[in-house]
């Protein structure tokens, strides 16, 4: 008996395949993060992120213009302080680095938008995203430090707040802050679902985060729960967040995928550092080809529910016209 299902027709040309694509990747849908340096004249390649810098504003504004010319207008922007201490001083100072990188780039790149990473890790001695006391890391306590630091950033001109700590009741805490200030319309983006990963090992050479004692286990997420990321989510929704993150992307497809179905709400998903590193390090050794290994897994996370995409490929893939 014939069978007249042939799906392989759908396969036979490019154009063809084109035309049956169930995804389409929108380069406008992605996001390039920036590390910003305190001083002048600082560029400092970051070795195990190959194309990344960690670079002061001067530099890193002539980073932005370039991407700007060739279509990115859209970044996040971590900040590496000159000098560290137990609360973080340096994350809510309204002369710190993110603040005053924030009022160049808005003076100089009107049309960008500016969306600032809210923790402490950066900024603290210790390396932990809130207060420490006795070796314990402290949630309530931290909640006031990471609304300031979420007001400091408001009023030197960012366009979103993108509170990662993993504090409960943090976005609501920033939502107040914000709102009393006169930035009710400021949105948030939660990371929500953010795992503890050994995925985010490059991001603490980029960052300098390391933590100096213990781990991030007991506020970022256990790898093994699923069900868990649907209750942060849940949560954050609840407490005023405008778009919820899952971190990281590649081994949390099936977490995207959950989330997309109980939320409306717009979805974004951190394509992290060792997930970038490990395509560069497979492309620098002939073990695969750079572009189609990023295409491919830059499709999955788009295909698995993510509207919005943050991933240090993102300078590659304009520059390089992929995805056109």
């Amino acid at each position: 008996m014939l069978n007249h299902q042939r799906p392989r027709r759908n396969r036979a040309s490019k154009l063809i395949r084109d035309i049956a694509a169930e995804t389409i990747v929108d380069r406008n849908k992605l996001i390039m993060p920036h590390f910003i340096l305190e001083g002048k004249g600082l560029r400092e390649p970051i070795t195990s992120m190959p194309g990344i810098n960690r670079s002061s504003i001067d530099n890193a504004l002539k980073e932005i213009e370039s991407d700007y010319k060739n279509g990115i207008d859209k970044i996040l922007l971590f900040g590496i302080p000159e000098r560290k201490d137990e609360n973080g001083s340096g994350a809510y100072d309204r002369n710190g680095v993110v603040q005053k990188a924030l009022r160049e780039i808005k003076k100089q790149f009107p049309g960008l938008l500016v969306i600032t990473d809210v923790c402490l890790c950066e900024y603290t001695s210790h390396g932990h995203c809130g207060m420490v006391d006795g070796g314990n890391i402290l949630n309530d306590p931290t909640l006031e430090l990471l609304a300031r630091t979420a007001l400091s950033h408001a009023e030197s001109g960012s366009d979103m707040i993108a509170p990662s700590d993993m504090m409960d009741g943090r976005v609501l805490a920033i939502r107040h802050a914000l709102d009393a200030a006169g930035f009710d319309d400021m949105p948030i983006l939660a990371y929500s679902a953010k795992y503890s990963s050994a995925f985010y090992g490059p991001f603490r050479e980029a960052a300098g985060s390391a933590p100096q004692f213990g781990d991030r286990s007991t506020y970022q997420m256990d790898c093994r729960n699923a069900r868990e990321a649907e209750r942060e989510v849940l949560l954050d929704v609840e407490e005023g967040a405008d778009i919820v993150m899952v971190k990281p992307a590649l081994s949390y497809l099936d977490i995207i995928r959950r989330v997309r179905e109980i939320i409306d709400l717009p979805l974004c998903a951190y394509n992290v550092s060792g997930e970038y590193s490990m395509v560069k390090a497979m492309g620098k050794l002939g073990y695969g080809d750079e572009e189609r290994l990023t295409r491919e897994i830059i499709t999955s996370i788009f295909r698995a529910g993510a509207d919005t995409v943050i991933s240090y490929h993102t300078r590659d893939i304009f520059r390089n016209g992929w995805f056109l």
